[in-house]
Protein backbone atom coordinates (compact mmCIF):
# COMPACT_ATOMS: atom_id res chain seq x y z
CA UNK A 1 0.00 0.00 0.00
CA UNK A 2 1.32 3.34 -1.20
CA UNK A 3 0.29 6.93 0.20
CA UNK A 4 -2.46 8.77 -1.92
CA UNK A 5 -1.43 10.69 -4.67
CA UNK A 6 -0.60 14.55 -4.13
CA UNK A 7 -3.30 16.27 -5.44
CA UNK A 8 -2.71 18.77 -8.55
CA UNK A 9 -1.92 22.29 -6.80
CA UNK A 10 -2.69 24.36 -9.89
CA UNK A 11 -5.48 24.87 -12.35
CA UNK A 12 -5.56 22.98 -15.42
CA UNK A 13 -4.77 25.62 -17.54
CA UNK A 14 -2.06 26.18 -15.68
CA UNK A 15 2.10 25.61 -15.58
CA UNK A 16 4.72 26.59 -13.59
CA UNK A 17 8.27 25.98 -12.95
CA UNK A 18 10.41 26.57 -9.98
CA UNK A 19 14.04 27.70 -9.74
CA UNK A 20 15.76 27.38 -6.48
CA UNK A 21 18.79 28.78 -4.46
CA UNK A 22 19.42 31.83 -7.37
CA UNK A 23 22.82 33.84 -6.29
CA UNK A 24 21.12 37.70 -6.01
CA UNK A 25 19.17 39.61 -3.77
CA UNK A 26 15.20 38.47 -3.70
CA UNK A 27 15.03 42.35 -3.73
CA UNK A 28 16.92 42.56 -7.26
CA UNK A 29 15.29 39.48 -8.65
CA UNK A 30 11.82 40.92 -7.73
CA UNK A 31 12.64 44.03 -10.22
CA UNK A 32 13.25 41.54 -12.69
CA UNK A 33 10.09 39.81 -11.93
CA UNK A 34 7.85 42.72 -11.86
CA UNK A 35 9.02 42.97 -15.39
CA UNK A 36 6.97 40.25 -16.51
CA UNK A 37 4.32 40.00 -14.45
CA UNK A 38 1.00 40.00 -16.24
CA UNK A 39 2.46 40.08 -19.63
CA UNK A 40 1.80 37.69 -22.56
CA UNK A 41 4.52 34.93 -22.33
CA UNK A 42 5.99 35.83 -25.63
CA UNK A 43 6.33 39.18 -25.09
CA UNK A 44 7.64 38.39 -21.56
CA UNK A 45 10.80 36.81 -23.28
CA UNK A 46 11.36 39.04 -26.14
CA UNK A 47 11.90 41.80 -22.65
CA UNK A 48 13.60 39.67 -20.66
CA UNK A 49 16.00 38.68 -23.89
CA UNK A 50 16.71 42.41 -24.07
CA UNK A 51 17.05 43.26 -20.36
CA UNK A 52 20.33 44.89 -19.34
CA UNK A 53 20.24 42.98 -15.50
CA UNK A 54 22.44 39.80 -15.03
CA UNK A 55 19.58 38.01 -13.97
CA UNK A 56 17.47 38.02 -16.50
CA UNK A 57 19.04 35.31 -18.08
CA UNK A 58 17.78 33.26 -15.15
CA UNK A 59 14.22 34.32 -15.28
CA UNK A 60 14.29 33.76 -18.79
CA UNK A 61 15.23 30.01 -18.24
CA UNK A 62 12.81 29.40 -15.71
CA UNK A 63 10.36 31.13 -17.79
CA UNK A 64 10.95 29.41 -21.06
CA UNK A 65 10.95 26.22 -18.60
CA UNK A 66 6.87 27.14 -17.58
CA UNK A 67 6.30 27.71 -21.18
CA UNK A 68 7.18 23.89 -22.18
CA UNK A 69 6.14 22.34 -18.88
CA UNK A 70 2.58 24.08 -20.38
CA UNK A 71 2.87 23.17 -23.87
CA UNK A 72 4.34 19.18 -23.00
CA UNK A 73 3.14 18.14 -19.98
CA UNK A 74 -0.40 20.13 -20.13
CA UNK A 75 -1.41 20.11 -23.84
CA UNK A 76 -2.08 24.07 -23.39
CA UNK A 77 -1.73 26.50 -26.60
CA UNK A 78 1.32 28.34 -26.33
CA UNK A 79 0.21 31.50 -27.74
CA UNK A 80 -2.32 31.83 -25.34
CA UNK A 81 0.13 31.90 -22.36
CA UNK A 82 0.22 34.83 -20.01
CA UNK A 83 2.23 35.12 -16.73
CA UNK A 84 -0.15 34.94 -14.40
CA UNK A 85 2.47 34.73 -10.83
CA UNK A 86 5.88 35.59 -10.84
CA UNK A 87 6.85 34.85 -7.18
CA UNK A 88 9.98 35.55 -4.98
CA UNK A 89 10.97 34.17 -2.00
CA UNK A 90 14.14 34.11 0.31
CA UNK A 91 16.21 31.13 0.34
CA UNK A 92 19.68 31.07 2.23
CA UNK A 93 22.37 33.40 3.30
CA UNK A 94 25.94 33.30 2.88
CA UNK A 95 27.60 34.95 5.87
CA UNK A 96 31.47 36.40 5.41
CA UNK A 97 33.52 38.84 7.11
CA UNK A 98 35.38 41.38 5.87
CA UNK A 99 38.33 42.88 7.56
CA UNK A 100 38.10 46.50 8.85
CA UNK A 101 39.75 49.20 10.35
CA UNK A 102 41.45 48.73 13.87
CA UNK A 103 41.50 44.72 13.70
CA UNK A 104 37.97 44.60 13.45
CA UNK A 105 35.84 42.49 11.19
CA UNK A 106 32.13 43.48 9.59
CA UNK A 107 29.76 40.88 8.62
CA UNK A 108 29.03 40.24 4.81
CA UNK A 109 25.34 39.08 3.66
CA UNK A 110 24.96 37.10 0.39
CA UNK A 111 21.81 36.57 -0.39
CA UNK A 112 20.15 33.77 -2.07
CA UNK A 113 16.37 33.59 -3.53
CA UNK A 114 13.89 31.24 -4.88
CA UNK A 115 11.56 31.95 -7.87
CA UNK A 116 8.54 30.25 -9.21
CA UNK A 117 6.86 31.16 -12.15
CA UNK A 118 3.11 30.34 -13.23
CA UNK A 119 1.85 30.95 -16.81
CA UNK A 120 -1.86 30.46 -17.24
CA UNK A 121 -3.77 30.21 -20.38
CA UNK A 122 -5.97 33.06 -21.51
CA UNK A 123 -9.58 32.55 -22.65
CA UNK A 124 -10.21 33.84 -26.25
CA UNK A 125 -13.09 36.48 -25.78
CA UNK A 126 -16.06 35.85 -27.04
CA UNK A 127 -15.91 38.91 -29.71
CA UNK A 128 -12.37 37.09 -31.04
CA UNK A 129 -14.14 33.85 -31.68
CA UNK A 130 -17.42 35.84 -33.62
CA UNK A 131 -15.10 37.72 -35.61
CA UNK A 132 -13.33 34.10 -36.78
Amino acid sequence: MSKPKHPRGLADTEAQAVTWNIRVSPRKLDLVAGLIRGKAASQAVAELTFSKRRIAQTVKKTLESAIANAENNHQLDVDRLVVQRAEVGRAVVMKRFAARGRGRASRIEKWFSHLKIVVAEQQVAATQQEAA
